[in-house]
């Protein structure tokens, strides 16, 4: 569908500034939202808002349908009395300017336990027990598999699943019985986890909307095979009789790799989902359509083909290209749920027919501006060849930061944007976020750090390097008022103000 025409930051949460070691959903993610309206903004783009995996990754989560527990605020849980003023105060290791994922994770953890503890001390009759049962129950279609796996995966030491005991692994009903049973307090506390996530989002996603900003949010295609989703629905997933993946996911070479990316999550039995209806999915945006208001489908083209790479590979170099589902998915999620704003993140090596797909259903495409100038003018990411049913990003947080892409881009790339963008380079990240509001796309993305002109020291990821990304966080004395002024006249200049349109 046409989205109006209109421009936003992507900032993922655990990015913002506050004092728990990472960003989360208090105080200062509402200061961001007001921040963003101020600044003539319509959109927040995140990332995936599922826990963190492998190398901290959002995109290797252990569910594909429960939020991130490190986003929940813990001063609303001592306002509800559930935390003592100690329990907040910071610790070392704690951070300002980057995520100390081993000691925050333990730190939030600990404090969500404690809570929990008190929380269900609560009598019966408590309201807000009552509101807890009725989450509960609204999720049971996902909570319930996602809190026993997680209490299995903390009794049998974080091991993968497919190492518990056969009939676990199997998931024979009389051992799970017997598993609900065993770990039924810890089975608690996750559910209580998710309910305090999901509370805490939805409050800052409603103050958002009320301050005419949408949440763009994140699906990745494919999820991890460690997760509750893979290990409850084993017969949607190419896995083999010891419940190990016999192929995997990942992309062939290209410009961010030389050998691909061998991302190793678990590719789906297509077949199976059409004999299903596609219902898994079909829950799965459901669901993810309640926690915001425009998603982004991650590596969009492996719905037309996807890149499968035998197990026993240790790259993505010796791998096959095999057909997706097609119109036959997005067919079946607009008959459940109506056409939804999608974005088809269409990057890489896009053929034909991943073209027809995204077209048919009327999806915008993504164009990147650092992708521009390192060929000739028929460069499809060039200016001059956007369409309005796309969006525009001067990078996403799988590039460098525009001004590392300028310190490290070849002569001829750099002679190129110079000459087309009329740029010495001085103010590198600001011309890119210009031509990018300029642009005739619906929709203009910058990414936070080039609002505030960051080196390759803040980048967010580099893809195929698994270790040390996802950790960058924003300061508030970085911002200055110069920064929202200077994006609202852009907006004002090139018509993306909210509202300022008949």
């Amino acid at each position: 569908m046409r989205f109006p025409r209109a421009s936003g930051v992507l900032l993922h949460p655990t990015s913002l500034p506050g004092p728990h070691g990472c960003g989360d959903c208090g105080a200062t993610a509402y200061q961001f939202v007001d921040w963003l309206a101020a600044a003539g903004q319509s959109l927040w783009q995140i990332l995936p808002l599922s826990g963190i995996g492998a190398g901290n990754s959002p995109y290797t989560s252990s569910s594909a349908f429960a939020g991130n527990l490190l986003f929940v605020d813990l001063l609303e849980l001592q306002r509800q009395g559930w935390l003592e003023p100690t329990e907040v105060e910071s610790i070392d290791g704690l951070r300002d300017d980057c995520v100390n994922y081993a000691v925050v994770f333990a730190y939030r953890m600990q404090r969500l336990a404690s809570a929990a503890q008190r929380f269900f001390a609560l009598p019966g009759g408590d309201e807000r027990r009552a509101q807890f049962a009725q989450f509960c129950a609204k999720h049971a279609g996902w909570l319930d598999d996602y809190a026993l796996f997680m209490a299995l995966g903390e009794g049998l030491d974080l091991q993968d699943w497919c190492a518990w005991p056969q009939e676990l692994a199997t998931r024979q009903p009389e051992a799970l019985r017997l598993a609900r049973d065993q770990h039924a307090p810890r089975i608690d506390f996750w559910k209580f986890g998710q309910w305090c996530f999901f509370r805490h989002w939805l409050a800052l996603k409603a103050h958002a909307n009320a301050r005419g900003v949408q949440i763009v949010g994140d699906v990745p295609i494919f999820i991890g095979h460690h997760s509750a989703e893979v290990w409850a629905n084993q017969a949607l997933f190419e896995l083999g009789a010891d419940g190990r993946p016999t192929v995997v996911a990942g992309v062939p070479p290209d410009f961010f790799s030389a050998t691909g990316q061998r991302w190793g999550n678990p590719l789906y039995r297509w077949n199976r989902h059409a004999e299903q209806g596609y219902a898994w999915w079909i829950e799965r945006m459901r669901l993810t359509f309640e926690l915001v208001d425009v998603v982004r489908i991650d590596h969009f083209r492996g719905f037309a083909e996807h890149w499968e790479i035998p197990a026993s590979e240790p790259t993505a170099v010796n791998g096959q290209w095999r057909k997706g589902p097609g119109a036959g998915l997005f067919k079946a999620i607009n008959a459940a749920l109506g056409p939804m704003p999608i974005i088809a993140e269409d990057l890489g090596l896009i053929t034909p027919d991943v073209e027809a797909l995204r077209k048919r259903f009327h999806f915008p495409g993504m164009r990147i501006l650092q992708f521009a100038f390192g060929g000739d003018p028929t460069n499809t990411y060039l200016p001059h060849h956007h369409e309005p049913d796309g969006v525009v990003y001067p990078g996403t947080h799988d590039n460098d930061t525009s001004v590392g892409w300028w310190a490290t881009a070849g002569d001829a790339e750099r002679r190129f944007a110079s000459d087309y963008l009329g740029s010495d380079g001085q103010d590198i990240a600001w011309t890119l976020i210009r031509t990018a509001c300029a642009s005739v796309a619906d929709t203009a993305i910058y990414a936070m750090q080039d609002v505030l002109s960051l080196t390759t020291d803040s980048r967010m990821n580099q893809p195929g390097d698994g270790d040390g990304w996802w950790t960058w966080r924003m300061q508030w004395q970085q911002l200055q008022p110069w920064h929202a002024q200077r994006l609202r006249e852009l907006c004002r200049l090139f018509d993306r103000l909210p509202g300022a349109r008949p």
